[in-house]
């Protein structure tokens, strides 16, 4: 395939941006204002038609206070997630400008005394370090307007010992004011129940639930009001600010250690929340082996841990694994949560901000990283991009034993003032892949490979929204798929070894696939395709078509 170089003059472009000076605030200039390699080799002839209301859509988690400041506090922002979003979508799937990204998952933003936010303290307002609800409005027209899904975290478990619900709680059971309305809008027992963690309400005889953490005091939805109050907020966010659904944080322990329970409450929840927005998206925490999320998968989808970390499904395969049990896997699963729910689908990822990045286990300069992207993005369902994944950014939790080691500044590379989060203390010379000023330009780096394969998703929706066929090859590791669409196929193959294979179609299938579509990998080479018989590259993916 033709690659389009840059002109050797906008090669020796200096690429750090001019910076303010004294108490200024920070003003980032957009990445579409620098220089960088466009992709242009990714066809788009594709005679399918994807109505663009689906859900099927490559994701990007931002944490926000770690992504892009606007203002010069340190600390990221709604205003700079704005201000970034050429970066993520340009509006135009075919410009090979911008990253490409689908729909955003912003992590929690609502008032709360912490850096990370997962105990609320006001649920109807944003927190100051973040911006207000007008920017928050904002950012959803800004995406909206680019055919960009936004979702945000809603904690629903438990919220923040500063809420004024715990606080009028703690006062009813001191007082023991059965009358107010919320004596029991928290989890609350004479004694501390065995198996689960709890701590004394001061000038008290009350116990309330807190799993988590002494400052996360657990909602009580055996109470109606409690169900009522956060449904009412789910229709703020929903109706008067325009998110287009929520990621349910911690959705097992609603009733905890009680999964039959949990799924019914979310079963109820959800068609409450489908009355609001039929084509709502959910997608829940429950980090569990796929026994426990299929408990839930009858009322949304789950994100799949089986497949993520450093010993899922999609680390094995790119390291030089078998592709046919990954791909039998993906079947199975596929297969499985559609028989439970017709809206059903896969929600892969690598990592995420509560695990170790996956720059750490999956080694840029292996190709382990440009491989294992093909095979959760060229694929069914939903993947989520972890922010800064696209560069190789690592971050784990280290000696300090903290998870703000794997929520660190986005490495622009420019003059943007977003700080590491309080408590990290991961050293900034273990970050050997570069920022992404350093990866603009050069057709191999890694940000230019996402870019590239989120192009070749989009302009073959087959892959994603068809019908899922695992092909199964003898005496070989190379493996893949065909999706089909209302009768169009494409066919989706996977050599993750260190040498060239060929493999003969014919043994698998009785679809005749003629045409290279496209084909990516780390070296750069093309597959073949000659009869039935199919040539592909160490470390490549290829897409064909009939």
């Amino acid at each position: 395939m033709i690659r389009t170089r840059m002109p050797a003059a906008a090669m020796a472009l200096v690429m750090v941006m001019m910076t303010g000076c004294g108490k200024t605030p920070a003003v980032t200039e957009p990445v579409e204002d620098a220089k960088e390699y466009v992709v242009t080799d990714v066809n788009f002839d594709s005679s399918v038609e994807v109505a663009r209301e689906d859900n099927h859509r490559v994701f990007y988690e931002i944490f926000v206070g770690s992504f892009s400041d606007s203002d010069g506090d340190g600390l990221g922002d709604l205003r700079g997630i704005i201000n970034r979003f050429d970066y993520l979508n340009d509006g135009d799937v075919k410009s090979g400008k911008s990253l490409g990204i689908e729909g955003i998952w912003l992590s929690p933003i609502m008032e709360s005394p912490s850096y990370h936010k997962y105990d609320v303290a006001d649920y109807l307002s944003i927190d100051d370090e973040f911006g207000t609800m007008d920017d928050l409005r904002e950012l959803v027209k800004v995406a909206h307007d680019r055919d960009v899904k936004i979702i945000i975290d809603f904690v629903m478990n438990h919220s923040s010992k500063e809420n004024d619900w715990f606080k009028k709680f703690c006062t009813a059971r001191r007082q023991e004011d059965t009358s107010s309305e919320f004596y029991d809008f928290y989890t609350c027992e004479k004694e501390p129940v065995p198996g689960r963690r709890f701590e004394k309400i001061a000038a008290s005889d009350w116990y309330y639930e807190c799993n988590f953490s002494g400052d996360m005091p657990e909602l009580n939805y055996d109470n109606p009001h409690v169900k009522e109050t956060l449904l009412k907020i789910a229709r703020f966010y929903l109706e008067e600010v325009g998110v287009d659904g929520f990621r349910f944080d911690a959705a097992k322990y609603i009733y905890y250690g009680d999964e039959t329970k949990n799924a019914e409450f979310w079963l109820d929840f959800m068609s409450e929340l489908k009355k609001i927005k039929p084509d709502i998206y959910t997608v829940a925490e429950v980090w569990d082996s796929d026994t426990v999320t299929d408990k839930y998968e009858p009322a949304l989808n789950c994100f799949n841990f089986t497949m993520s970390q450093t010993e899922g499904y999609i680390a094995e395969a790119a390291k030089k694994g078998d592709v046919n049990k990954y791909v039998k896997y993906v079947d199975h699963y596929v297969k499985n949560i559609e028989k439970k729910n017709s809206d059903a689908m896969i929600v892969p990822f690598i990592a995420n901000h509560d695990t170790d990045r996956a720059a750490g286990f999956l080694q840029n300069t292996g190709g382990f990283a440009k491989v294992a992207a093909n095979l959760y993005i060229l694929g069914p369902g939903s993947p989520f991009i972890y922010y800064g994944e696209e560069i190789g950014m690592k971050g784990s939790r280290g000696g300090a034993n903290t998870d703000a080691n794997r929520r660190l500044a986005m490495l622009w590379g420019d003059d943007d003032t977003v700080k590491d989060p309080k408590g990290s203390d991961y050293d900034v010379k273990l970050q050997t892949n570069g920022t992404l000023n350093d990866q603009l330009l050069s057709e191999t780096s890694l940000y230019n490979y996402y870019k590239r394969l989120i192009m070749i998703r989009r302009a073959n929706p087959e892959m994603y929204l068809g019908t899922y066929e695992p092909l199964s090859f003898a005496d070989t590791k190379a493996g893949g798929f065909i999706g089909d669409y209302n009768g169009t196929k494409v066919c989706v193959l996977h050599n993750t070894s260190g040498s060239s294979v060929t493999l003969d179609l014919s043994k698998v299938t009785e679809d005749a696939f003629t045409t290279v579509a496209a084909s990516i990998g780390v070296d750069g080479l093309d597959a073949t395709i000659e009869g039935s018989k199919v040539t592909i590259p160490a470390q490549t993916s290829v897409v064909l078509r009939k």
